[in-house]
């Protein structure tokens, strides 16, 4: 069996955050995807190779067996779910919340009182629905894919359930967090036959990963 394995990223945020975690490991990488039109890009080690995938989509390839191992948000294993995926550890990267926001002036309190219904638009539609459940609120869910913000603010829905970060969106658009739902950060995924197959090979990656997010830890600390 080939030894070369292929982790799957994303761009953007987790893929920045994830090359000084490849470069503790020693690998770096040939080129970048923010300048390559390749989908599969070379690195610095012959027995890895990464994969250029939307940040949904990460864990899709993992679990069928596309790529041994990737990188995603815990935001989107929950909606995902985790068969056919180990999950190792978290990285301690990319961190954001899962929040429930509304428009300024907005009485979110007497919205969210037993009994009560909300629309609310999310791409994170089982998060959402799971929470407004335990809250005992009831929920029409309209699923979005971007400009989430948008949708309160031309009568679509009451309510966002998205990623925050700094909150200047919500800001910009006159939109306030009032409710936390769960801290996010990426988790490394690893296919679960390629744990056992390709074990020899996975585990000097996996070490390498511990360490250097132990390393990162004490540096902050």
């Amino acid at each position: 069996m080939s030894k070369l394995l292929t982790l799957a990223l994303s761009k953007g945020r987790i893929f920045e955050e994830t090359l000084p975690l490849l470069q503790a490991a020693g690998i770096t990488m040939a080129e970048s995807p923010e300048t390559s039109r390749k989908l599969i890009l070379p690195t610095s080690s012959p027995d890895l190779r990464v994969i250029i995938v939307r940040a949904s989509d990460v864990p899709t390839y993992v679990q069928y067996g596309a790529a041994d191992l990737g990188l995603a948000g815990s935001d989107v294993l929950m909606e995902h779910g985790l068969a056919g995926l180990y999950v190792p550890q978290g990285l301690r990267i990319a961190r954001c919340r899962l929040s429930v926001a509304v428009p300024e002036g907005f009485d979110y309190e007497h919205a969210v009182r037993q009994g009560a219904r909300l629309r609310v638009a999310t791409k994170y539609v089982e998060a959402a629905r799971e929470h407004f459940a335990g809250k005992g609120v009831h929920v029409d869910l309209i699923k979005l894919y971007g400009s989430m913000e948008l949708a309160p603010l031309v009568g679509l829905a009451d309510a966002i359930v998205d990623l925050v970060s700094t909150g200047g969106t919500l800001r910009a658009n006159k939109l306030v967090e009032v409710e936390q739902i769960v801290d996010v950060s990426s988790r490394l995924v690893v296919n679960q036959a390629a744990l056992k197959l390709k074990r020899a090979a996975l585990a000097p990656l996996l070490a390498a990963f511990a360490e250097a997010v132990r390393r990162r830890e004490g540096a902050a600390a």
